[in-house]
């Protein structure tokens, strides 16, 4: 069976956006708000990712980076994540991957590539998997994948931690209901950027 993960770039402090994602209409036009920083590891060095277009980064962090996107067979993402990302320009965040999006409400005019699911995280993993083929669940958002751990859903947690401390915006992990044990697997130090690779314990 496929595995469940998360891998996001997070501040110290536990922040994956920053203040003022809001833009002067009101609407969430501004993405990461001012936390553009939590991604300049992406584009800091000179080796390529063999996944996405248009990268440059360190030898460590390519090596992580492409392994991680070389496992995504689907992804699952929250209505907010999906707003403040312009819904993914009707398309997905992995280039290859089927988008997977959990909401309360159905989307209208939903992506070609995207699938709503408005019956709890479950049944979103669940499609995901369905949709992953040979490949891996990957969540994004801090709602999801607090949803997702508090359902016991989660199999891994790779955070990539950025040198700042935001003191504000959208957290990595909302309130959960008890304590998840966690045990690390993996620390890579790298330019701008530590990777930690953490599997659920069960």
């Amino acid at each position: 069976m496929s595995r469940v993960f998360s891998a996001l770039a997070v501040s110290v402090d536990g922040y994956i956006s920053g203040r003022d994602v809001r833009d002067a209409q009101g609407g969430f036009g501004r993405g990461l708000g001012d936390a553009e920083m939590l991604f300049d590891w992406y584009f800091k060095g000179d080796t390529p990712s063999s996944v996405f277009s248009g990268l440059g980064l360190s030898r460590e962090s390519g090596r992580v980076f492409d392994e991680v996107a070389g496992r995504v067979g689907a992804a699952v993402a929250g209505r907010e994540t999906y707003e403040h990302s312009a819904r993914f320009g009707g398309g997905s965040p992995h280039p290859t991957a089927p988008l997977v999006v959990v909401s309360h409400e159905p989307i209208p005019e939903i992506g070609e590539r995207q699938t709503n699911v408005t019956t709890g995280i479950a049944d979103a993993v669940a499609t995901a998997r369905s949709l992953a083929g040979d490949g891996d669940v990957a969540l994004m958002g801090g709602g999801v994948v607090s949803c997702a751990l508090a359902a016991g859903l989660v199999d891994e947690l790779i955070l990539h931690q950025v040198p700042v401390l935001l003191g504000a915006g959208r957290r990595f992990f909302n309130e959960l209901p008890a304590h998840i044990g966690l045990r690390l697997v993996q620390v890579l130090p790298a330019p701008g950027v530590t990777h930690l690779h953490y599997e659920v314990v069960r």
